[in-house]
């Protein structure tokens, strides 16, 4: 795996980490009570971005460093996903 390869699939893991973590404890101006003029009742009420991101940053490290360990050890490798090869044969 290159460098640019790994930062490519960091990046990939964490903004779908962050997707993923961002409706976690999502709670609406609605259910709180409290709309403000202006804004949906639907709008987050206290959406916490700050530390969803801190969030998305520990849990894709984490995944990263796994999915980058298994491909650096070569338990899995492209052969093994290649589901073309057989029709290139």
């Amino acid at each position: 795996m290159t460098i640019t390869g790994a930062i490519v699939m960091y990046a990939v893991i964490w903004f779908m980490t962050l997707l993923v973590i961002f409706p976690i404890g999502y709670r609406s101006q609605e259910d709180a009570g409290e709309v403000e003029p202006g804004t949906p009742a639907s709008a987050p009420a206290g959406p916490m971005v700050g530390r969803k991101i801190k969030q998305a940053t520990i849990w894709s490290t984490l995944f990263w460093a796994v999915i980058c360990g298994i491909i650096m050890s070569g338990w899995i490798s492209i052969d093994d996903i290649d589901w073309t090869k057989q029709w290139r044969e």
